[in-house]
């Protein structure tokens, strides 16, 4: 037996939250999924024009092709790359919404090596705005709480 009423009000604003906190989700994914294929072009999309990026070794990075181009500049270097983004929670406020989860990220400068492949870890803040073509990042904030292993390539760190 369904507990929402023939006619309740207050179902659509409800099922938008949902959409939205779903659609919210898929873009990460979707993004930092494009990351570990090195697909440049479609990750930055999920980027608003006038992102900041804001990641502890690093200097504020603003702008999307910034942004872009510093996250290219510490990544390709690595063979391989997993960005793994758990415990995500959303908070959406009509075309605006806030979001954060967390990161473990892992690089393998290289596969033939016995040694650990660097790995990081800490926490995302998110600001998103929705355009036209659906929510974009505005801003993200992460925090780099643990490391382990060597960052071979010194990508990560403050030289």
């Amino acid at each position: 037996m369904s507990t929402i009423p023939a006619h309740d009000d207050a179902l659509t604003p409800r099922l938008q939250r949902l959409e939205d906190k779903e659609s919210l989700r898929a873009l990460m994914i979707h993004g930092w999924r494009a990351l570990d294929r090195r697909d440049w072009r479609t990750w930055i999309e999920c980027w608003a024009e006038d992102a900041v990026l804001e990641f502890g070794p690093w200097e504020r990075v603003h702008g999307r092709e910034a942004v872009l181009a510093k996250v290219v500049e510490a990544e390709a270097p690595y063979t391989t790359m997993q960005h793994h983004i758990l415990n995500m929670d959303f908070e959406v406020r009509g075309d605006q919404a806030t979001g954060v989860g967390y990161m473990w990220f892992v690089a393998v400068a290289d596969p033939g090596r016995t040694a650990s492949p660097y790995a990081m870890g800490g926490p995302y803040d998110w600001d998103f705005v929705r355009d036209a073509g659906g929510w974009r990042l505005t801003r993200q904030r992460l925090g780099v709480w643990w490391t382990s292993g060597e960052d071979a390539l010194g990508s990560f760190t403050t030289p």
